[in-house]
């Protein structure tokens, strides 16, 4: 009967114990992802980041001129890769272009075949507080034919290391 009274208290501690880790560990994801959420603020806020303009109509025969812009918001040089980006000539698809149905505008551009890691001279060096703009036409690299709405996101960040955080839109007009 001792025994029985000695297990039964063991047990009871053991599941109280239990609901009070439940209990912590649901506070500290709260916490940890709070801590998080403002490094991940904190470094937006340092780190490089891109972002696209482009004309809101465009004329069919005109050039489809997207301005990229990388931007150095730190208190330090910075340097990126200029792979997938703008700053190498059009042999990467690093964006994705859809119509107004969702569907998807070809990239009829080279695709390059990389050796990793990316060797120094890849990279592009960007003073404290500085930014880098270069324009391209999209018509060299993706088939965009008809009359109608598109959107361009940037899908490169991964290789690149540049944050775009939001996607652009331009009417395409006859």
């Amino acid at each position: 009967m001792k025994n029985l009274k000695f297990i039964l208290a063991a047990g009871v501690l053991a599941l109280s114990s239990c609901s009070q880790t439940t209990r912590s560990t649901d506070r500290d994801k709260v916490v940890a992802d709070s801590i998080a959420q403002e490094i991940n603020v904190l470094t937006a806020q340092k780190a490089l980041f891109a972002k696209m303009e482009i004309k809101d109509t465009i004329k069919i025969g005109d050039l489809v001129q997207l301005r990229f812009t990388v931007y150095n918001k730190a208190d330090s040089v910075m340097q990126f890769c200029k792979w997938h980006t703008p700053f190498e000539p059009l042999i990467s698809k690093y964006l994705d272009i859809k119509n107004e149905s969702g569907e998807e505008v070809s990239y009829k551009g080279a695709m390059a075949k990389r050796m990793m890691p990316p060797p120094a001279s890849s990279y592009m060096k960007l003073n404290p507080q500085d930014s880098v703009s270069i324009d391209v036409d999209l018509l060299k690299g993706y088939a965009i034919e008809g009359a109608g709405k598109y959107t361009i996101s940037y899908n490169s960040q991964n290789m690149s290391g540049l944050m775009v955080r939001d996607s652009i839109s331009f009417v395409y007009i006859k």
